[in-house]
């Protein structure tokens, strides 16, 4: 099911646009927070957001624009202001669709349907970002953000992390991270892991994480 967050902070017109979403089967979320849209975007990771331009501490562009730095998400911008710069800010910020309010929600709903198609249709509708602890996994750019910081991933190093956080909770034997990493045709044996893991734990530390990955002695790793 595809999952759509609207950051409106217009309560009745989330409201009802809440209501058609679930009417077509999509599942939906409204911003709570708007000085918090960028946390709640990596908690909710959506497949489509709907964006406001007028919003309260900062307006639609500059979340636009964080999102940007993250994720390729479809956004699809709604608003009162309908200029020929405001439509060019929208594109150039990294928007995929503009609509002016007042809005008809069928011309909503077919321009979503739209976007979607266009988006998955030629692939899995699964996230490109995972987040534990503040940490936000990149699987489009190989990259781990936090705090700020910003470090690039080898394909192994993305794998195991990608395993662990994907399995928050769950302790993950080395035999099924060595089986996960076997899949690409890469040669991995148990040293090979170790060093793999090392290095991602060294990554980990330089930005703070130290300790995020937990060795459980005969079991395997889990994050913490």
């Amino acid at each position: 099911m595809f999952k759509i967050f609207i950051v409106e902070d217009d309560n009745k017109i989330a409201e009802i646009i809440l209501e058609n979403l679930t009417r077509w089967g999509y599942e939906g979320v409204a911003a709570k927070d708007f000085s918090n849209i960028f946390e709640e975007f990596v908690k909710y990771n959506p497949n489509l957001v709907l964006l406001d331009i007028n919003l309260p501490s900062f307006d639609g562009y500059y979340w636009c624009n964080k999102i940007r730095q993250i994720s390729k998400v479809p956004i699809v911008f709604l608003s009162s202001r309908n200029t020929s710069m405001d439509i060019i800010m929208a594109v150039n910020m990294g928007g995929d669709d503009f609509i002016t309010k007042p809005f008809s929600l069928d011309v909503l709903m077919a321009k979503i349907n739209a976007v979607l198609r266009r988006t998955y249709s030629y692939t899995d509708n699964s996230a490109d970002i995972l987040e534990h602890n503040g940490a936000i996994l990149n699987l489009k750019d190989y990259t781990l953000i936090f705090k700020e910081q910003k470090t690039e991933l080898t394909k192994n190093e993305l794998k195991i992390l990608y395993l662990l956080i994907k399995n928050n909770g769950a302790i993950v034997s080395r035999d099924k991270i060595m089986r996960n990493l076997w899949e690409d045709e890469s040669f991995v044996d148990d040293n090979t892991l170790t060093v793999n893991i090392n290095r991602l734990r060294k990554k980990l530390k330089d930005m703070g994480l130290e300790d995020y990955i937990g060795t459980k002695k005969g079991q395997g790793y889990t994050v913490l």
